[in-house]
């Protein structure tokens, strides 16, 4: 941090460690004191048919975009160029692949926003800070998005040298801001509205995405038993017998 200015420092340093404490003690104050507010609030009984198509888009395409991310921000060059993948052959997969990442969590973003806007009853259910998360995840895409197709189509930035760099360094200790300094203002302004959802994640109904039931997958089944009989219910039968369904969940 030597020669940074003091609101280089502020951006570059302060608001990502309050952004990272707000984000951890809010999950727990949330925790102790809200756990019946701690769901994703789920608006299926107001409607569900637009659900079920906006819902699976945006989530899986937002797992491919947190992916690529993962890749590009926390595995440096060196180990890609470690292990054969050329600079240029992992811009143009970056690109493409973001592209594709990015316009999918738009559509999966325009189908559950417009539900929320359009459908009272679903609006009924939005809280303002509900509001600012979708606000924060807007900015978010499109700082997102628009690099990410300039880099395909135009002359790539290599964010690895200057964002990556002060990202790693600050779970180090040693965030390198005269790198992130640097950068194209599209991309400050995409690390700053991550921060901000960050500050904001612990008091909306995102900390749901911490309570995905994988214990479901090894519980045993629940066994059902079906009131309506089958055939061998008849006279000179047995008596009754009941059919049995098993299901994991």
């Amino acid at each position: 941090m030597t020669g940074a200015s003091g609101g280089e420092v502020f951006w570059w340093v302060a608001v990502p460690y309050f952004a990272l404490g707000v984000f951890v003690l809010g999950h727990i104050w949330r925790w102790r004191y809200d756990q019946y507010g701690w769901t994703s609030r789920s608006t299926q009984l107001q409607e569900q048919t637009t659900l079920k198509w906006g819902s699976p888009i945006f989530h899986y395409a937002t797992f491919a975009a947190i992916g690529g991310h993962v890749l590009g921000i926390l595995i440096p060059a060196s180990f890609t160029n470690f292990i054969g993948i050329p600079d240029h052959v992992y811009h143009k997969f970056a690109a493409i692949a973001g592209t594709v990442a990015a316009v999918l969590v738009i559509v999966g973003v325009v189908i559950l926003a417009g539900r929320r806007l359009t459908i009272p009853r679903v609006r009924a259910t939005t809280s303002p800070v509900d509001w600012l998360a979708l606000v924060l995840l807007g900015i978010i895409i499109v700082t997102g998005i628009i690099p990410t197709i300039w880099n395909m189509f135009g002359s790539a930035y290599d964010y690895r040298n200057t964002v990556s760099p002060w990202f790693r360094g600050l779970f180090t200790g040693h965030p390198d801001v005269a790198a992130v300094s640097t950068a194209p203002t599209i991309y400050q302004v995409h690390a700053i509205a991550a921060w901000a959802i960050w500050m904001v994640w612990p008091f909306t109904r995102l900390v749901h995405a911490w309570s995905y039931p994988l214990w479901y997958l090894v519980r045993p089944y629940v066994v059902y038993r079906s009131r309506v009989p089958n055939r061998l219910n008849e006279p000179g039968t047995s008596g009754r017998r009941w059919r049995r369904v098993g299901t994991r969940f």
